[in-house]
């Protein structure tokens, strides 16, 4: 005779209401809810009580406090590389495994990356804007004009900061547009370089002095954070022109300090900033003009890329939480061995709460 039915684990998507990824892959051996959620305050109470796995994107921040509302949870999955939106400390004090996928939009990333290079190197956006705008060339001196900072690529040299999986991907396709590439990665074993046919230097002023446009791929952390400070640009001005802050025509909002204004003309400095990794809205005031950037996450995304993505450790990831230790969560969490009644709405593959 068959033993008793149990309910299917509760799964929820935190901040997300597409779940035409998800269901697929974990149909067989869980409920998937979605959220919707910017923050845990609008999780419905279902969830924080019985959902036992959560994957989450960049657009929800999960705090301890957050963290400490979940009473059954097991393990997060982030859909994507980073996990700066997650106290990964909290969780492991509160016996919940954090998981992201390293892998995800690599190309994508590596594309969009170029993308913002050969705009800044050709001006595409500005020539779009100045046709939109109205403006007709009809001699030379007009076309010199219009195309004024325009420059050519081959036997320019890009710097790339942090050589991991994006910054080879960029890397490599720099190469393929005549770019002399590289990279400063402290980290990084040595080899490397030769394996990619890339020159390596063994300081940030380095690359600085000897780059033509530089390009960061590093995780923002306590180490990197404002990388690229007055201190760094001064040095590097000093060392090669007075204009080497044009040099540094790509950087990352998270690791450019406001004292930066005290050192260039925002004339000299184009920003591309396209991760989250800070609120859009706090790049500085001296950059506004000179700056472009895309909305945040939008340089990952290629729909046909993702599920692969996520097929690669959802399922996995919520296999192992099945074989997780107890939770170390407040008091009134379930435990281990505890069953949560199956209510009329798990029946459904996929829920909204």
């Amino acid at each position: 005779m068959n033993g008793p039915l149990h309910p299917r684990p509760l799964v929820a998507l935190l901040d997300g209401r597409d779940c035409t990824v998800e269901m697929p892959i974990l149909k067989d051996v869980a409920t998937v809810a979605f959220c919707d959620a910017q923050s845990t305050q609008e999780i419905h109470e279902k969830v924080l009580n019985e959902a036992v796995g959560a994957l989450m994107y960049h657009t929800i921040t999960l705090t301890r406090e957050d963290l400490e509302k979940f009473k059954a949870l097991r393990i997060i999955v982030r859909i994507g590389s980073g996990f700066d939106n997650i106290d990964i400390k909290s969780a492991g004090d509160l016996g919940i495994a954090v998981c992201n996928v390293p892998a995800a939009s690599v190309e994508e990333t590596a594309d969009s990356t170029l993308c913002h290079i050969l705009n800044l190197y050709r001006r595409a956006t500005w020539l779009h804007q100045a046709l939109r705008e109205g403006t007709r060339v009809q001699s030379v001196e007009q076309i010199r004009e219009v195309a004024s900072g325009a420059a050519r690529i081959r036997g320019e040299t890009l710097g790339i900061i942090g050589l991991g999986r994006v910054g080879q991907a960029v890397a490599l396709r720099a190469k393929a547009f005549g770019f002399n590439v590289l990279f400063y990665d402290p980290y990084l074993s040595d080899g490397v370089e030769r394996a990619l046919g890339l020159q390596r230097v063994s300081t940030l002023q380095d690359l600085l002095f000897h780059s033509d446009c530089v390009s960061l791929h590093c995780g923002l952390n306590e180490h990197n954070h404002h990388l690229i400070n007055d201190f760094t640009v001064k040095q590097a001005s000093i060392e090669m022109r007075e204009e080497a802050a044009r040099e540094i025509r790509r950087a990352i909002t998270g690791r450019i300090p406001d004292s930066l204004k005290n050192c260039v003309n925002k004339d000299h400095l184009t920003a591309a900033t396209h991760w989250a990794s800070m609120d859009p809205a706090v790049v500085h005031p001296e950059l506004n003009g000179a700056a472009y950037r895309y909305p945040p996450g939008v340089v990952g995304v290629a729909p046909t890329g993702i599920p692969a993505a996520v097929e690669g450790i959802v399922p996995s990831a919520m296999s192992l939480s099945h074989g997780l230790p107890p939770v170390a969560h407040p008091p009134h969490a379930p435990s281990p061995g505890q069953t949560v009644k199956p209510e009329a709405d798990r029946d459904h593959a996929s829920d909204q709460l």
